[in-house]
Parts: C-alpha cells; sequence; structure tokens
C-alpha cells in the first residue's frame, strides 16, 4: 500500500499559546514549520535511529528462499543527490554507497548540482531502470513532487533523505532533529557558563545564520535560544520555547534580540551562507562594531569557523563559540580541546550523514523485504545530541 502525503509539515507547534514565557512576558507560539533543505529536522523528543541490521546472504536454492526477501544481488538502489558540494554531502552519499555495498545492493548515485530539471530527469533515470527503492535529497521542496509521485506511480518507494519535501507520495523523510540539537546545545552551553563561574555574566552574542527563510536554520537557533533561556532561568522546556519565540520575532524584526530574565543579548544577525568565507564576512562589522561581544553562536560548524577567523583577526579572546548543529569532525577536534583556546568552541548539535544514511539504508531494506510504506511515519527523526568535550569520542566516527 502507498501512502499518499498531501501537504508535509516538518515542523511542529513549538508550544500552546497560553503557556507563559520564563519570568513572565507571554507569547503566542510559533506555527508549524515547513521542511527544509540542509540539514534537516523536528521536535524535542529525541529518538535514537534503530541499529544497522545485517543483510542475508541469498540462498543457494531460490526454492528455499522466502518470498518477501530478495536476492541481494537482484536488488538495486538509486540515490538522486542535489549536490556533492561540501563535506556532509559527501559523507552522506559515501555512508549509503557503502551500506548498500555491505548488503550486497547496486547502488547509483546520480548527482543534479543544484539543478532542478537535471534532479528530475535522474528521478526518471530510476523510474527507467527499475530501481528497487529510490532516495533523494531535494533541491527544492516543491518542485521535487511531481518526480516522487511519479515513482510511486512506477511501484517504486522513494525515501528522502536529509532534505524534507512538501508532499508526495514517498514513504518517509529521514533527518537530524534540528530543534532538539538546537535545544539541547543550547543547555550544554549554559552549563560550561555555569561550571566555569560564568552563571551570572551577560552573554552578549552575535549569531551567524545560514540563509533567509531556510526553516532548517530557523529550526536551530531557535532550539538555541530555548536551550539557553530552560537552562540559564531553570524554566520549563514548554516556557523555554514560547521565549524562543519572543527572541525569534526581536529577530525578525530589528536584527538584535535581549531577554532580561536569562541575561541574554544577540547583538546582530548575519548571514553566512553556511559557508566558511561568508562566516569570516558575516561577522566581521558586527565583531569591529562590538568588541565586548563574548558569545558566537551559529547555525552550523563552517560559518563559525569563519567567524572564529574573524575574532583572531580582531585580536578578541574569551568567545565561546556554540553551534546549535552540524557535528563536522574538525569541530569536534576544537571542542576536545577547548580547555586551553583562545576561544573556546563548546558544543556542536549532532547533524550526522552517517546516522541519516543508514537510517535510510535500514528502511530500504525492510521495504525491499516486504514491509508496507504505511508502516512508516511522514518523518523519521536521528538521535540527537549537543556534543560537548565529554561526548567527543562517543559520536566522533558519525561526524563528518
Amino acid at each position: 500500500m502507498k501512502k499518499r502525503v498531501l501537504a508535509l509539515l516538518l515542523g511542529t507547534t513549538l508550544v500552546a499559546a497560553s503557556l507563559v514565557g520564563c519570568g513572565g512576558g507571554g507569547s503566542d507560539a510559533a506555527a508549524d514549520d515547513a521542511a527544509a533543505e540542509e540539514t534537516t529536522d523536528d521536535a524535542a523528543e529525541e529518538e535514537a535511529p534503530a541499529e544497522e541490521e545485517e543483510a542475508e546472504a541469498p540462498a543457494e536454492d531460490a526454492a528455499e528462499e522466502d518470498a518477501a526477501e530478495a536476492p541481494a544481488g537482484d536488488v538495486k538502489v538509486g540515490f538522486a543527490m542535489k549536490t556533492n558540494n561540501g563535506p556532509y554531502f559527501m559523507k552522506l552519499v559515501a555512508t549509503v554507497e557503502e551500506e548498500a555495498a555491505a548488503k550486497g545492493w547496486e547502488c547509483t548515485v546520480l548527482t543534479a548540482n543544484e539543478d532542478i530539471t537535471k534532479e528530475a530527469e535522474n528521478i526518471e533515470t530510476f523510474i527507467t531502470q527499475g530501481m528497487d527503492v529510490i532516495f533523494l535529497d531535494s533541491i527544492d521542496p516543491d518542485a521535487c513532487i511531481p518526480s516522487i509521485d511519479a515513482a510511486a506511480e512506477a511501484g517504486i518507494p522513494l525515501i528522502n533523505l536529509d532534505s524534507g519535501v512538501n508532499g508526495g507520495d514517498y514513504v518517509t523523510t529521514v533527518y537530524s532533529d534540528n530543534k532538539a540539537n538546537g535545544r539541547l546545545s543550547g543547555l550544554a552551553y549554559a552549563q560550561w557558563l555555569e561550571d566555569n563561574g560564568k552563571g551570572d555574566e551577560e552573554i552578549i552574542s552575535i549569531l551567524l545564520s545560514g540563509k533567509k527563510g531556510n526553516v532548517a536554520g530557523q529550526e536551530r537557533r531557535m532550539g538555541l535560544f530555548a536551550g539557553i533561556v530552560e537552562g540559564r532561568t531553570g524554566c520549563t522546556e514548554d516556557e523555554a520555547w514560547v521565549a524562543s519565540q519572543e527572541i525569534e520575532d526581536q529577530i525578525t524584526g530589528s536584527g538584535t534580540a535581549e531577554y532580561a530574565d536569562a541575561n541574554f543579548k544577540i547583538v546582530g544577525q548575519g548571514w553566512g551562507n553556511w559557508t566558511e568565507d561568508d562566516g569570516l564576512t558575516a561577522a566581521e562589522d558586527f565583531i569591529t562594531a562590538n568588541p565586548d561581544v563574548n558569545c558566537l553562536l551559529g547555525e552550523n560548524d563552517q560559518m563559525l569557523f569563519g567567524g572564529m577567523t574573524a575574532l583572531d583577526n580582531a585580536g578578541l579572546t574569551g568567545v565561546a563559540i556554540v553551534a546549535g548543529a552540524d557535528g563536522a569532525q574538525q569541530a569536534f577536534d576544537l571542542i576536545k580541546d577547548n580547555a586551553n583556546a583562545a576561544n573556546p568552541y563548546i558544543v556542536s548539535g549532532l547533524n550526522s550523514p552517517v546516522l541519516v544514511g543508514r537510517e535510510g539504508v535500514r528502511i530500504a531494506e525492510e521495504l525491499i523485504n516486504g514491509a508496507s510504506w504505511d508502516d512508516y511515519e511522514q518523518i523519521t527523526l536521528t538521535e540527537a545530541a549537543g556534543v560537548t568535550s565529554d561526548l567527543v569520542d562517543k559520536y566522533y566516527d558519525v561526524g563528518f
């Protein structure tokens, strides 16, 4: 049975409108968020991905084979990838290829290089080739819907990896939990301040964001806001999400924000286009204008690497680096050695292409072995974590 998803909303309502913000000042909760490009995620509840299953070797005697199980050598899967530009995407492709190879499957990867027309052609190629399963990391959440439906009409299950879509007849979307990652990172930063005798210190921060309108980025930064407020005030998680929406509304309206109960201020939001070079450029002017800054918040690691260069160029030290998501191994190295750093890298949220790829292949194996499309939720979230120095060794190998 196929599952028709007419309108997927990948975010959840942050909190009920009746809740009151920490220390007073209530606000209406945010509406449901839409799907995201990069790296994507949605709930404060965390659910670890299931363990990877070992594929059974095909029986030599076809008569003894279970009818529901396809011989590994006969399985063909296709991965329609939006780009190979960036370590996250390269690691995601490599993981799917490795997991498929371990099961004896034939895996074909076609990359669209951010061309929507090429992406549609790639999916049509997979349909024509009669793939058993198609994986898709989409360029645009709406433009890909006709291709998704075409795969369904051909009886081919399609699994979205990393990027969500706004509709179509697909099995599930697998990505990281952006909101939970951001919140856990914010909590970890608040705890680090307390542990280092800075619990009463005002946070004067610069925010580095990816792209305007990107839902994944919004979820990550709002998670950071919620975690910082919750950790510094001791309010409930629901109250922290209300406060987070208040901060987001201020940022949207003026480019700055302040939440007095948490002694937390954002002096500027720079748009870093997810890259190190643009992160450097976005941070420079705010650093020059705010030499008393003591925190860089970011929606991914790469932009924060650029921000750290801007801090070095300005001769500033003692600035905490806090990433709502990513989990780049370069960041993990900095986190592990932050005790002696001029500007310590405190935490990064676990946005793991390894976990996304493994979970996608696990679901594909179940489908190949006879599982119904209707057995799966619209969204499948991977494990969330705020990776601090205590957790680097645990998660290092699933970084990128």
